[in-house]
């Protein structure tokens, strides 16, 4: 399976970037779709609202830029957290050095792309989508997955929240996912990615 690029970033300009997308907004999503597309994060995935739900909450996490961040606040305050310097990097932001460590033991990442030794790596995009890929699949964040909210018989964007962080702003998430769900139907295509 596969989606129109064409197609994709069309739709998506037009509702949810306002017309206009930058090369960063539309290299993060290049970066996603690929790793869908290709199954390289690691959990077989065939369900779209799993890939739309994971473009929503990097939508919202990165605060529409979609490309990996990090938590922000100045040197002093990132320095003056209990967890640093493993505080919040990513497309979804991994915190504290067992997380940390975790990640990178889960995705086989050593020497100089070693988490704990580098954090900052979390950054890296292929690093950062294949921890949201597995996190948002296996339940690494806070113990619930996509295979909670979205299966045969459930469709639950709102709660879906859960999966990151509470319901903070479920609502809200929830309509992008829709919105990235109709760019997804809207592109898809059968057949092995071209």
């Amino acid at each position: 399976m596969s989606f129109d690029r064409d197609i994709y970033f069309n739709n998506v300009r037009t509702s949810l970037f306002e017309g206009a997308l930058s090369q960063s907004q539309v290299d993060g999503q290049a970066v996603i779709l690929a790793l869908w597309e290709y199954q390289a994060g690691g959990t077989p995935m065939t369900d779209q609202r799993w890939l739309a739900y994971m473009l929503a909450t990097v939508f919202h996490e990165t605060a529409t830029k979609m490309w990996p961040n990090e938590e922000y606040g100045s040197a002093d305050y990132l320095q003056g957290k209990d967890y640093y310097p493993y505080y919040g990097r990513g497309f979804v932001h991994l915190t504290w050095e067992d997380n940390y460590r975790y990640a990178s033991t889960s995705l086989s990442l050593v020497d100089d792309r070693d988490l704990v030794a580098h954090p900052e790596m979390a950054r890296d995009s292929l690093i950062a989508g294949r921890i949201m890929f597995r996190g948002m699949a296996e339940g690494w964040f806070t113990g619930r997955k996509l295979g909670h909210y979205f299966d045969e018989d459930t469709d639950d964007p709102v709660n879906a929240r859960q999966i990151i962080n509470g319901n903070d702003d479920d609502d809200l998430i929830a309509g992008y996912h829709d919105k990235f769900l109709e760019a997804l139907s809207a592109s898809y295509m059968e057949g092995p990615v071209p």
